[in-house]
């Protein structure tokens, strides 16, 4: 094999292997939720759910994301081995009526490690 493609191969074989090695050093996929405390009834509001997760690659990746309000799932967001999240750290934003007062709960999952559990907020109504 000559010089160019030993080094070709070599190269490829150093970015697969540290592809794998990705769930090494990286762990659950983890969420937070910026909503405001309250809101006035039949008004909108802007729910942000901040998803973590270090070292997404093809082997390993936020799998799921998912959120509901008063128990209820109204997003959920999959994601595949080659349909991964835009990046470690990404935001998803989802406008809401406010009728009745709300408990949001968003969580995210990882395909190797799970999740590091739900993220809770309330929304009072007045």
């Amino acid at each position: 094999m000559r010089s160019g493609k030993k080094q070709f191969v070599l190269a490829v074989c150093a970015v697969v292997l540290l592809d794998l090695a990705a769930p090494c050093w990286a762990g659950k996929s983890s969420v937070t939720i910026e909503a405001p405390a309250t809101a006035q009834k039949g008004s909108e509001i802007i729910v942000k759910i901040n998803v973590v997760h270090d070292g997404n690659s093809v082997a390993h990746y936020t799998q799921w994301v998912s959120l509901k309000v008063n128990g209820k799932e109204i997003e959920r967001w999959e994601y595949g081995a080659f349909k991964r999240p835009e990046s470690d750290k990404f935001t998803k934003e989802v406008k809401i009526t406010g009728n009745e007062p709300m408990e949001i709960v968003a969580e995210a999952s990882c395909n190797l490690h799970g999740s590091a559990g739900p993220a809770k907020a309330k929304v009072e109504i007045k």
